[in-house]
């Protein structure tokens, strides 16, 4: 059996999208800037991309600017607000926390070299910040919040609509990072006080190398590409028609499918976290999905006490189970994921995770095997293990971590 539980490293291409995609590459080929026919065609299949991306989003048109991917849109919305802040008001604070993805993180840092002031806020031992968290921390020098709607590696959503009403209230632009939860919540980025917001196609079935930056009307966004008026005169680059086609048509797919996705993955992903709770020394990251611990409909991340990650998941690969340890951006790091430090989990808890991500392409008989699978993996793993043999030993065992395993482990 082969089973892809990743999803939110990447999603395969429906067919659906493809038959939006395949015609912008074989027939539908012009170049947008054309004045032909050809090329008018191209255009207006961009502007009906645009208008779908709009209404996923309760956002107007002219709002949306494609990008070649959510870290892309990150960077724009980020260094040029900060900058043009800088320039025009003397501002050079930026907040955000300390478990975004890197494309906000590393973003953070080289302003910094700019001079920039960044708070990293941190987050609880689920994952999780408050708005007043956001509100203390804003001062007269606050140029951006930028915060992210859903962390990519333990699912929890964050509580978006108030962090935005306090930004708005103090005046501060608000940025979110929204490519894993578009399509899993549903988003209104005006009754959310959203000011600018990016998303990615490859999370949601589109292909890889296409996203979109949201920027509200009245909110100068300066130019991030030169070299041709693309997108409005902000972002040069002949357009990804093809691309952007496929973004449309997902984004509308994903977000007229919420509640009937979520109905579908959520029990999947319970079973699930209930199961491999059961494995001694384990850990759920991120809350249990309750209303006051939402997380990600297909969000499953757990550590597992004496286990390396990437033995774990080369072990599963072979029983064809294809996962992560954490985001698939820095999957070929050996450091334990800093997401996880950021919770305040010693090395020998963050460096035994798994992350499992599914959406409504998997099924129960693939949740059955993985719960039976990753149990005997472990205890394959733990039986070859000098560590699990030293914690299973006197008083330096693995009962000391207790206090942070799961309440249901």
């Amino acid at each position: 059996m082969k089973i892809y539980a990743d999803n939110a490293a990447t999603t395969p291409v429906t067919p659906e999208i493809l038959e939006v995609l395949i015609p912008c590459l074989t027939e539908n080929y012009g170049n947008p800037s054309s004045i032909y026919t050809l090329g008018m065609n191209a255009l207006r299949t961009i502007e009906k991309a645009r208008a779908q991306c709009a209404k996923a989003i309760g956002a107007k048109t002219n709002e949306i600017y494609f990008t070649g991917s959510g870290t892309e849109a990150d960077n724009w919305a980020v260094k040029e607000t900060a900058r043009r802040l800088r320039r025009t008001k003397g501002k050079t604070g930026i907040i955000t926390t300390n478990f975004e993805h890197h494309a906000i993180l590393h973003t953070c840092e080289a302003l910094e070299k700019e001079g920039f002031t960044v708070k990293y806020l941190p987050v609880d031992s689920e994952g999780y910040i408050k708005a007043d968290d956001v509100k203390n921390a804003i001062d007269d020098n606050t140029a951006i919040v930028t915060i992210m709607y859903a962390n990519n590696e333990i699912g929890t959503i964050l509580p978006i609509g108030e962090i935005g009403a306090v930004c708005r209230e103090k005046g501060v632009v608000f940025h979110t990072d929204a490519v894993q939860a578009i399509g899993n919540v549903p988003i209104d980025v005006v009754k959310q006080n959203i000011d600018m917001m990016s998303v990615s196609g490859h999370k949601i079935h589109a292909p890889k190398g296409v996203g979109f930056l949201y920027s509200k009307n009245g909110l100068t966004l300066d130019r991030f590409i030169h070299g041709g008026a693309q997108e409005r005169g902000r972002r040069a680059g002949t357009e990804n028609t093809a691309g952007i086609a496929a973004l449309g048509e997902a984004i509308t797919i994903a977000c007229e499918g919420i509640e009937e996705r979520f109905a579908k993955i959520t029990p999947m992903r319970d079973k699930l976290i209930k199961e491999l709770s059961k494995i001694p020394a384990s850990r759920l990251n991120g809350g249990a999905g309750s209303a006051n611990k939402p997380r990600l409909p297909g969000n499953v991340n757990m550590s597992f006490i004496g286990i390396e990650g990437e033995s774990l998941l080369l072990n599963l690969d072979i029983a064809g189970i294809s996962a992560s340890s954490g985001s698939a951006c820095t999957s070929g790091s050996l450091d334990p994921s800093h997401v996880l430090l950021a919770l305040g989990l010693p090395h020998e808890i963050a460096h035994g995770s798994l992350r499992l991500s599914i959406n409504e392409y998997n099924t129960d008989e693939e949740i059955d095997y993985i719960v039976k699978v990753v149990p005997e993996v472990c205890a394959k793993i733990r039986a070859m293990s000098p560590l699990w043999e030293e914690l299973t030993k006197g008083q330096s065992g693995w009962e000391r971590f207790a206090p942070l395993l799961s309440p249901i482990a």
